[in-house]
């Protein structure tokens, strides 16, 4: 750890109580991250304790109960506002860029990345990013480390395999406009999208998705801390992996 992170640590320690981050500074050691599901081994960052739950309850997560209630409830306005910038704004979508590739038939907008909401999103999806703002940043229940955005495949396109980068924070998915012949593979269990529901996984398990239909499919992605964590260990690790990535020269 650099001299910046181990002070950032003492002042959680001192705050938060002595063994507050144990699992944190347990996760840095050698093997530290403790087993792991074979359909994780791609995986770079493992917190050790968290339950090995690909799927998860939308609605199983108290902490989270409001906010998935309050984006299944907005669906229809996130749908109109999304139909409408996707025929009207199509310069507001952008190819996306995946920490392991980038697809042109994969196009985002995004509502908040880099630390901070995307404030020129708030004109193009006002619903989603009003929704975004009280039920998950103001909060503090997105993992500021990731994002959230408008995940649009084209017909035809395919997520290969993959797995991301940790196990502390999982994927929330709103489907927004989802066509017949859609499909996400989780840990080898597939699933479709119901329009106006959420779809909650881990995504440090191997996944992947596919469009086979006629039509775009989009669904709202929000990154969320993991509930198993803890207030202390959300602080230890966004000033861990915010160091990391200075030192990488990542952002």
């Amino acid at each position: 750890m650099t001299p910046e992170t181990e002070s950032a640590f003492a002042a959680i320690r001192s705050e938060h109580g002595a063994d507050s981050i144990e699992r944190v500074e347990l996760m840095l050691r050698p093997g530290g991250g403790g087993p792991r599901h074979p359909l994780q081994r791609g995986a770079k960052w493992m917190l050790p304790g968290l339950s090995p739950t690909p799927w998860h309850d939308p609605h199983g997560h108290p902490e989270l109960t409001p906010l998935i209630t309050a984006f299944e409830a907005a669906h229809p306005l996130i749908k109109e506002e999304l139909t409408a910038a996707w025929e009207g704004r199509r310069e507001a979508f952008s190819e996306y860029r995946h920490y392991l590739t980038r697809q042109e038939d994969w196009q985002a907008l995004h509502l908040y990345r880099g630390g901070g909401l995307v404030e020129e999103s708030a004109a193009t999806a006002p619903t989603a990013y009003k929704v975004l703002d009280e039920f998950a940043v103001a909060t503090e229940k997105i993992c500021p480390l990731l994002e959230s955005h408008f995940s649009t495949l084209l017909p035809g396109a395919v997520i290969a395999p993959h797995c991301d980068l940790w196990n502390f924070s999982i994927n929330m998915h709103l489907a927004v406009d989802i066509p017949d012949g859609c499909a996400i593979t989780v840990a080898g269990e597939t699933r479709s999208w119901v329009e106006g529901e959420c779809l909650l996984f881990d995504y440090s398990f191997e996944h992947a998705a596919r469009n086979d239909g006629d039509r775009p499919r989009t669904c709202l992605l929000v990154d969320l801390w993991h509930p198993e964590t803890t207030v202390a260990e959300r602080l230890a690790l966004t000033v861990l992996i915010g160091e990391i990535r200075r030192l990488l020269g990542d952002g």
